[in-house]
This record gives structure tokens, sequence and C-alpha cells, in this order.
């Protein structure tokens, strides 16, 4: 499946995807590995989305499949406000809307522009684990002590997709 419109393009990742992937896990999020829930995921391992403006990369959402859950791993998108992460969102849940029962991702109490990102699309916060970034920090020690707006890192937020 693919989306495309004008010169924005999403598709699945494939091989010639992986090297850009990788810098962009190591420049902006510190490495491949990401923790969630007390679990560690090296994202290389996962299937993705990017999306492309022409030839150049311009985003990239990760998720993992577990029975008939998914979770949204990673969305990062460059040139803000400019439909690239809602693309990749929109692109992604028309892929999975049919296998998956449960669409959820967690992010950090910090990403206020996150929330409202998620919130806007279709997604509810459902849980909030207390300190889990800080327990997290064990396991991945590359993760920041404060975030946004100064805002110390420490809880993971869940948010669910209702579905409609």
């Amino acid at each position: 499946m693919n989306f495309y419109d004008g010169a924005l393009s999403v598709m699945k990742k494939d091989e010639s995807d992986e090297q850009w992937v990788e810098q962009v896990l190591e420049e902006y999020w510190g490495g491949t590995t990401m923790v969630t829930r007390g679990t560690s995921h090296n994202l290389l391992q996962y299937p993705a989305w990017v999306a492309k403006r022409g030839d150049h990369p311009s985003g990239v959402l990760i998720y993992r499949m577990e029975q008939n859950e998914c979770e949204i791993l990673l969305l990062q998108s460059f040139d803000k406000y400019k439909g690239i992460g809602t693309q990749l969102l929109s692109t992604f849940l028309q892929s999975v809307q049919h296998e998956a029962e449960r669409i959820w991702l967690i992010t950090s109490n910090d990403n206020l522009d996150a929330l409202r990102f998620y919130q806007k699309r279709h997604f509810s916060l459902t849980h909030v684990n207390v300190d889990a970034i800080t327990r997290a920090r064990e396991t991945k020690a590359s993760i920041p002590l404060t975030g946004y707006y100064g805002i110390p890192i420490k809880d993971e937020l869940q948010l669910t997709y209702d579905k409609q």
C-alpha cells in the first residue's frame, strides 16, 4: 500500500531505508533500543513505514504486532507541521486496522506536542506508568533527565487508538 500526495509518498520500509533509519535512531533517540513498559525493543527488528519527498526520507513510523495488538514504537517526522506525521500515521492505521483489535503507544510525560498530535487523531490517554522512564534509565542510560519545555522526564503515558 502506498500513499502519494504531491511529492510525499509513504511506503513500507525496505532494505534501501535501513541505514537512514539506523542513523535517525542514533541521532535523535540515543540508539536503536526503545524501552516501553519495562521491555527493551531493538527497533531495527520491527516493520516500519517511511515517508519520502522524492527520494529524500522525511519520516518514519516503527511498530510491533503481538497477537491482535499493535504498539507504535516510534513516529519521527521532519519538517514539522507539513503533514508528514499525519500521513505516516494514517497510512499505518489503514494497513493494520483489520489485523489489530487494539492499537496503542507510549510517550513520555514531557512530550506535550505528541499528546496534542495523537489526541487530535483519535487516541485517548488510557494509562500513566508512574516513574517508568526513571526505571528505564537502568536499561537505557542515554534517556535524558529533562525533556521538552524543561519538564523532567519520569512517566510513560499510554494512549490507545479509538477505532471509529
